[in-house]
């Protein structure tokens, strides 16, 4: 069986998380295909080839060529970005137009392939005798449109409109986010399918270098709040910020940091920080790193925080209980059903309940044990590799292609 994988979003300017799940599944797709079966990446076109890998999860592993010009009805392979997937090929033509051609039924798709899997709501139009499959993150478009931009959450909404009527499956990462989308999409239960994610390798491994990326970052050493998120209104920072103003006992002093990319509607954290009356140094935003970075920075966070608004799985709190650091999170429901009873749940909006959550797991030792240990735990029932194998399964029920039996190290 051949699988064309979309890994648009994992080369787009601001990643984010859809750009990490696309990486992170077509990998391990690759890893668990049966003998015979394979993954391809696809992408729109771009003129010119990067001259550096990008950061994260993805490594340049090569070049595959094939004998097309630009301007040509063919693909044209890009350099391979994932491991084991071949590609990505580029559509002929640039995301922009590519965009627009899609949302409108029309424009190429993946050619050769027995099932297109679009990670995304770029979703392509739908070839006979093609399976096409459709992960939807969230129901943000539906349940919180005002936290994007109104151009953005038509745009979604459209498209999810359009993968409701065209996708043979739809993949969501929480039971929460299949009840919104049955109930805003009226997608029947035989078409949605919840397979959920997990925490990548490179954040949960700590290198030796541990002290020296610590000391190049300037963690302190005392420890520190943690938030890892797109900057965007629906993820919450400023309610992290106003938290930071309140917390009492021991965390008094303890700063915030933040690790993620801006996204829309920027927040001046440093002038939202004094507004609030936070002392000078004690927020700091450390951008885009990479893993090898991020594993380093989550070891050694005092707590997580996740004052979000709305989620569709939560990501950081899994790579975070990985790692044995208690999570907060606000009372989103995907938030609560990823963590379950290993993190303190607060409400939405609310930085006085979060600034009380935080000064007790920060003074209570037991507290603070248990959540780390019911974490680590917690995330251990999170795994890409089980994530794939449930993906492979299900392209084979919507493909017609029968069933493989799977061996115990996730070789197919």
């Amino acid at each position: 069986m051949r699988v064309g994988f979309l890994v648009e979003q994992a080369l787009a300017p601001v990643p984010g998380g859809t750009g990490r799940y696309s990486t992170e599944l077509a990998a391990a797709l690759a890893r668990t295909a049966a003998p015979g079966d394979g993954v391809t990446g696809w992408c729109a076109w771009r003129p010119e080839r990067r001259a550096a890998p990008p950061k994260g999860p993805v490594a340049r592993l090569g070049r595959q060529l094939l004998d097309r010009r630009p301007g040509s009805q063919g693909p044209v392979a890009e350099d391979a970005l994932i491991p084991g997937v071949l590609g990505p090929l580029r559509l002929p033509l640039a995301r922009r137009a590519l965009a627009t051609a899609w949302a409108r039924g029309v424009g190429p798709a993946p050619t050769g392939v027995d099932v297109v899997h679009a990670p995304t709501l770029l979703v392509p139009p739908r070839r006979r005798g093609t399976a096409l499959v459709v992960t939807i993150h969230d129901a943000v478009p539906w349940t919180h449109p005002r936290t994007l931009t109104p151009h953005g959450a038509r745009w979604h909404q459209e498209m999810g409109q359009r993968a409701a009527r065209t996708a043979d499956a739809i993949v969501v990462p929480t039971r929460a986010v299949a009840a919104d989308l049955r109930a805003h999409l009226r997608v029947p239960d035989s078409r949605v399918h919840v397979i959920g994610e997990g925490a990548s390798d490179a954040v949960l491994r700590v290198g030796p270098d541990a002290d020296e990326r610590a000391r190049r970052l300037g963690l302190p050493p005392g420890g520190y709040l943690l938030t890892l998120a797109t900057l965007e209104p629906r993820k919450g920072l400023e309610v992290a910020l106003a938290a930071l103003g309140m917390l009492t006992g021991g965390a008094v002093d303890l700063p915030l940091l933040h690790v993620g990319q801006p996204g829309w509607g920027v927040l001046d954290a440093a002038a939202e920080a004094a507004k609030l009356g936070v002392g000078e140094g004690r927020f700091r935003s450390l951008g885009r790193i990479d893993d090898a970075d991020l594993a380093v920075v989550l070891s050694r966070a005092s707590v997580l925080v996740m004052p979000s608004r709305s989620e569709g799985f939560g990501l950081p709190a899994i790579e975070a209980m990985a790692h044995g650091v208690p999570v907060v999170v606000s009372d989103v429901p995907a938030l609560v059903e990823v963590t379950g009873p290993a993190a303190l749940v607060v409400p939405i909006d609310n930085p006085t309940a979060l600034a009380d959550a935080v000064s007790h797991i920060l003074t209570n030792h037991a507290l603070r044990g248990r959540l780390s240990r019911t974490g680590r735990e917690r995330a251990e029932g999170f795994s890409w590799i089980e994530a794939a194998r449930a993906c492979w399964a299900l392209y084979r029920r919507v493909s017609g292609f029968p069933a493989v039996s799977v061996a115990g190290d996730g070789r197919a």
